[in-house]
């Protein structure tokens, strides 16, 4: 039989990265490619205990289906920590969401039709690119620089592209370049895009994971006008198996986004929920939190370092996240090195993976430090350095 595939799903691609990964679980590979937390930041003792102590006293309650909009104690706890970061405003409502990806989605489901456009960072994230795509949206890239967004390429955009509905960006330890957007910047991106009546999705995964002091105020936390969409992870902080992110956002969004999951999962996993409030509340998060920036820090002074004495590309240091961002020297594009290190048994990103434009090509690629051990980290990256 021959199947007919809805337009926007005919030219959409697996994504690279979930590809990668079946290269990546042979065991003799060096894989500098995951986007993963380290299971060693898994609070996995304190989690084991709570699961038996929740199905001991509520598994008729987690085992049943539960509110589309969330947990009531986890959102409130959502909501309250939030508050501490001063983001949220008056109508604003926070939704929880099987994980952040899921959020991203339904944020462009409820605000944008097929044909409309999504400004993104070049380079972005590559599931919210795909994302975007798989909704038959066109993407736009804006150029990037060591502070972030340059507010002259986006203003560009704003001036002369038609029917820009969503700015989305990673403004704290940018996926894949780890850069963090400054307050300043911050600032001209808000104010540009409630000029021009665009909303801007904000992700932040990785906010909590900072290793060189406090990043700047998210973007949603200078937010009068209602123009922010707030995604938030506990992936990289507890766990990403557990599938739980959320979306904080003016209530007429997210009352739309409830909708709009309702069809997807109906909910999110109810004992995913209830263990992670369960952790919030019974262990202190900022306590582990702080046992992950540790864990993290070391990790990603280590690959610096062993990128400085063996790797002879333009390397960025990023303050918190998970990634290293470089370039090479005497290319345009990152692709031949990226094959010929998997010829070698070292599995990166290369960086076109990461363009809005899928014909685009970068002398850029990622590495990420969380996941691969410290013998793994010196080693591997010796050996792009001798490819190079």
């Amino acid at each position: 039989m021959t199947y007919r595939f809805s337009a926007p799903m005919t030219g959409l691609k697996p994504s690279a990265i979930r590809e990668l990964f079946k290269i990546t679980q042979q065991p003799d590979v060096i894989s500098f490619a995951a986007g993963n937390p380290s299971p060693d930041a898994f609070p996995s003792e304190e989690l084991g205990e709570l699961s038996a102590r929740i199905f001991a006293g509520m598994a008729g309650f987690v085992l049943q289906y539960g509110l589309t909009e969330g947990y009531m104690p986890l959102r409130d706890a959502v909501t309250q920590r939030l508050k501490t970061q001063n983001i949220g405003r008056e109508g604003d409502m926070t939704v929880i969401t099987s994980g952040a990806q899921q959020g991203i989605e339904l944020a462009a489901r409820v605000l944008c039709d097929a044909g409309d456009v999504v400004l993104c960072e070049t380079p972005s994230f590559i599931g919210a690119l795909n994302t975007f795509r798989s909704h038959g949206l066109k993407l736009k890239g804006v150029d990037m620089d060591g502070s972030g967004i340059v507010p002259e390429s986006l203003e560009s955009a704003l001036k002369t592209v038609p029917n820009i509905k969503i700015l989305y960006t990673v403004p704290t330890f940018q996926n894949p370049t780890g850069i963090t957007m400054t307050l300043k910047r911050r600032e001209q991106v808000l104010e540009l895009c409630a000029k021009y009546g665009v909303i801007i999705i904000e992700d932040n995964p990785y906010g909590d994971l900072s290793y060189d002091g406090e990043p700047p105020p998210a973007i949603k936390s200078m937010d009068t006008e209602g123009i922010v969409v707030y995604v938030g992870s506990f992936s990289k902080i507890i766990s990403p198996g557990l599938r739980l992110g959320y979306v904080a956002a003016p209530a007429p969004i997210t009352e739309k986004i409830v909708v709009a999951k309702q069809g997807e999962d109906v909910h999110t996993t109810l004992f995913s929920q209830v263990l992670a409030h369960e952790f919030m509340a019974h262990y202190n998060l900022d306590l582990h939190i702080a046992k992950c920036r540790a864990l993290y820090h070391r990790k990603r002074d280590l690959m610096v370092c062993a990128c400085a004495r063996y790797l002879d590309a333009d390397i960025i240091k990023p303050g918190g996240g998970l990634f290293l961002w470089g370039t090479l020297k005497n290319t345009d594009d990152s692709m031949a090195f990226y094959r010929r290190a998997l010829d070698k048994k070292v599995a990166f990103v290369a960086g076109s993976v990461f363009l809005p434009d899928t014909d685009g090509v970068t002398p850029g690629f990622r590495l990420n430090f969380s996941m691969p051990s410290d013998e793994q980290i010196g080693k591997g990256i010796e050996i792009l350095g001798g490819l190079i």
